[in-house]
């Protein structure tokens, strides 16, 4: 099958998107599409008719015209069939992303995914394989990649600021617990019950994926997990469901580590239960320098010891700033979500369909990120045990 490595498709004039799934994240998708000049909103599903009243009146008070509706069952399939459709938008629960987006991409739509895009190395290369077979677009939509930090240390390992980079650090570590019931169906607290492992790796290791070059120079080899007991969240299961009903795997942190190609190594954790502050870790080693996001931004270079004094390391960043970031990020954060990253990602992903070029995340992309789902689960019942890392991309 043919390569999607740097796919482009013809231009469109304006991109015509249908969202599935409008719970959590689908609704404010809606209304950040509404700002977008060459995108307009034509299709809204979800599995009950409730969330799709709501969506319309987004478009209703945003002064756009109805979107055709899509209810029950297999709404989601009815909208992909859509002859005056260019991209579908999948918001819906994890475990249902790869199929809508299969059946997206042999519609001959183009599809963006939220994360994870897939929960099973099969679902990946079931992506892959299709967006080959039909040279359809297809992009998880990681905001993090999109955050003013991140963009602007790539520029910096762009341009050797770091030197050689030889280890980086991310993840998601964020306390949900006292959101589970006001922000999280059941299928995502019973996925993790069920599961070992990194289940939302995405936001730690896109990024990081981005600064190595992960598949334009450089690939995952192996990874190696290790978990800890599952003390919290098992406390949050019996709350939830009633004492002992519910055996929850996931342990309350999952680290993991990869190794590249290259011989760079990633430190990836997952932590969602503890008590702790917002972190996405983030962290840079080059044998020039080191960069540090959380819990505040810093960097030391050469024989430094110390941080970068504060104003120093702004001046830095405004100096690197990515022009994605610089010509977008005012309206952005006006427009809003997660401080203007979410309408930073839909602009550059209307943009990219509008001009033909190729999408800032591509299927491969997808794929190897969202593969840590199962990989992880794999090392850590095997006794964390080293697990290979498949290559998307057939050695291309």
């Amino acid at each position: 099958m043919d390569s999607v490595l740097r796919l482009a498709r013809k231009p469109l004039e304006n991109v015509r998107v249908g969202f599935i799934g409008l719970g959590m994240r689908g609704p404010a998708a809606v209304e950040r599409f509404t700002y977008l000049e060459h995108a307009t909103v034509v299709a809204l599903c979800d599995l009950y008719p409730g969330p799709v009243a709501d969506a319309q009146k987004i478009l209703r008070d945003r002064g756009c015209k109805p979107a055709r509706e899509f209810t029950g069952p297999d709404g989601w399939k009815r909208l992909s069939e859509l002859p005056d459709l260019d991209l579908v938008y999948v918001a819906a629960p994890w475990q249902l992303h790869a199929a809508m987006g299969v059946y997206a991409m042999e519609c001959g739509k183009n599809v963006a995914l939220e994360v994870p895009a897939a929960t099973t190395v099969e679902e990946c290369w079931a992506l892959v394989d299709t967006a080959e077979r039909t040279q359809m677009h297809c992009m998880m939509l990681e905001n993090s990649c999109y955050d003013s930090f991140e963009m602007a240390c790539l520029r910096m390992a762009q341009e050797g600021v770091f030197g050689d980079i030889v280890h980086v650090e991310g993840g998601y570590c964020h306390n949900l617990s006292a959101y589970w019931d006001k922000y999280r169906d059941d299928w995502s607290m019973r996925f993790s019950a069920l599961h070992h492992g990194d289940v939302y790796p995405t936001h730690g290791i896109g990024p990081l994926c981005q600064l190595l070059g992960i598949h334009r120079g450089d690939k995952l080899s192996y990874l190696v997990s290790m978990d800890s007991a599952a003390l919290a969240g098992q406390a949050l299961a019996d709350s939830r469901y009633g004492a002992g009903a519910v055996p929850f795997e996931n342990g309350d942190i999952t680290s993991t580590l990869i190794r590249t190609a290259r011989g760079r190594s990633i430190l990836l954790q997952h932590s969602v239960m503890t008590p702790q502050p917002y972190s996405r870790l983030y962290r840079i080693y080059g044998t020039r320098g080191f960069a540090n996001k959380y819990p505040v931004p810093g960097f030391v270079f050469d024989e430094g010891k110390e941080y970068m004094p504060a104003q120093e390391a702004s001046a830095l960043l405004e100096k690197y700033k990515h022009p994605v970031r610089a010509a977008l990020e005012d309206r952005a954060r006006e427009i809003g979500g997660h401080d203007g990253i979410d309408f930073i990602m839909d602009y550059r992903l209307v943009e990219c369909l509008h001009k033909g070029l190729p999408l800032d995340m591509d299927v491969y992309d997808a794929a190897e990120w969202s593969s840590i789902v199962e990989l992880s689960e794999k090392s850590i019942l095997g006794g964390s045990v080293p697990v290979p890392v498949p290559d998307f991309t057939r050695g291309r």
